[in-house]
């Protein structure tokens, strides 16, 4: 399973992106819409748990270790059973998907939701996140290792290189 997280809106605060599923067919990869993303925002330098990880290709497995906050989960959500990681992430360790709705929900993490907000007039935020969290995590925990392509918004839409804007 492939995914990718294209991000489009980054407001000095906080980054929302939409996370595809890149659907094998026929003619190449259908990409189908798998729900609205919430980062911290980029920084060229990294501040501890207020900084996105950067664009790439990673692997997202599960964390075998069963933290405080993989028990908590685990307590609350029956269908919880371990957090997802996303590994190798240069500079960073310990980031998941996630549950959480508010840039103060993630430290470095992705966090999942059905609704975005426009947060070039106010503090990102996604809304729905449970439902949106438990359908990604239900679809892929059983296929992990997955792969995670992680696209910054330069890359949405490429001008072409003869047309000056």
């Amino acid at each position: 399973m492939n995914f990718i997280l294209q991000r489009f809106s980054d407001n000095r605060d906080s980054t929302l992106g939409i996370l595809l599923k890149a659907q094998p067919t026929n003619q190449g990869a259908k990409l189908v819409f798998q729900g609205y993303t919430l980062e911290d925002e980029f920084r060229d330098e990294k501040v501890m748990k207020e900084t996105r990880i950067p664009a790439g290709t990673y692997t997202i497995d599960v964390q075998p270790a069963d933290t405080a906050l993989t028990l908590k989960y685990r307590a609350k959500y029956p269908w919880f059973k371990k957090h997802l990681e996303i590994k190798n992430v240069p500079g960073f360790m310990g980031v998941y998907l996630h549950i959480g709705n508010f840039d103060a929900d993630t430290a470095g993490c992705i966090l999942i939701g059905d609704n975005a907000d426009n947060n070039t007039i106010g503090p990102g935020s996604i809304s729905n996140s449970t439902a949106a969290f438990k359908r990604f995590y239900e679809s892929v925990y059983p296929h992990l290792p997955i792969t995670l392509i992680v696209k910054d918004e330069k890359e949405l839409f490429a001008a072409p290189n003869n047309l000056r804007v």
